[in-house]
């Protein structure tokens, strides 16, 4: 089977289980918006040259897999969608994250004063462009909600507490990469 499976061509595309709606659909633009994340996501794996923050952002680029997939899901389909094996993001996704910015504030030496602004190192940057390509997702998560569709509460808080920390991250980035340009 081809990847273009040309039944897009007239603006339309498919949610879980076969549902037909507009490219412009408020769900299909808030799980656009999380794929942009994830890409992103994918330019701080290929760019940042701290090894503990691309082997947590790979795991993290796999929950937003589970995000994705959660978020084309129509409505009506979300009963199915549990009946087929899968599971909602649950508040266990965003207690992970909880706990590596509590990591992070606690126990790794960040260095920052007044507003941050992005561009100090290549990983520091790209984790800044993924932080704001996060917020853009979250908003739209939240105007999907506020449609009227259903959606869990849980992924408006991943996002939220994702963004909090790719900011932690490139202030940190950028604290390591500082002191391995002076030699300490």
């Amino acid at each position: 089977m081809s990847i273009a499976t040309k039944t897009g061509d007239r603006g339309t595309t498919g949610l879980m289980f076969n549902r037909r709606v507009p490219k412009t659909h408020p769900r299909v633009v808030a799980y656009g918006m999380v794929d942009e994340l994830n890409a992103a996501l994918g330019m701080v794996r290929a760019f940042c040259e701290v090894p503990f923050v691309a082997e947590r952002v790979l795991e993290i680029q796999k929950e937003l897999v589970v995000l994705m997939g959660e978020l084309a899901v129509a409505s009506g389909d979300m009963e199915k969608y549990q009946q087929k094996g899968h599971k909602p993001v649950g508040a266990e996704f965003v207690e992970r994250l909880t706990a590596q910015i509590e990591d992070l504030e606690k126990n790794h030496k960040i260095t920052f004063s007044g507003w941050a602004t992005p561009g100090g190192t290549r990983g520091s940057a790209c984790l800044d462009v993924a932080r704001t390509t996060c917020r853009r997702a979250e908003r739209q998560v939240v105007e999907l909600t506020q449609t009227g569709a259903h959606t869990n509460p849980e992924i408006i808080r991943y996002l939220n507490r994702l963004s909090d920390l790719c900011w932690l991250w490139a202030r940190w980035v950028e604290t390591v990469d500082a002191e391995r340009e002076n030699g300490l």
